[in-house]
């Protein structure tokens, strides 16, 4: 997952370095008054969206099965550790009759 979020920062800084240098050549618009940083950072950010959706798929993919691996992990811990508690409550109520 972080090898995933450093590519798709590394895609918003492309898009970033190339809208700043279409600003201030003058291609882009600028922002109005001091907003101009705020103008390149959104407009960086809309651009390398769709980008990094098609550019980053199998590495997106990839992480996604990662995750969803560590999540069935967890969740079958947490059934054995749900069965064991189980099985030691139901000996000790026979126990005690």
């Amino acid at each position: 997952m972080l090898r995933y979020t450093l590519m798709r920062l590394g895609v918003f800084a492309g898009c970033f370095l190339v809208v700043w240098g279409l600003v201030y050549s003058g291609v882009v618009p600028r922002g109005l008054g001091g907003s101009n940083l705020l103008w390149v950072a959104l407009l960086s950010l809309v651009i390398s969206a769709p980008i990094s959706f098609i550019v980053l798929r199998k590495e997106r993919d990839r992480a996604s099965e990662k995750v969803v691996a560590k999540v069935d992990n967890v969740k079958a811990s947490l059934e054995r550790n749900r069965t064991q508690e189980d099985t030691a409550d139901d000996a000790a109520r026979t126990a005690q009759s």
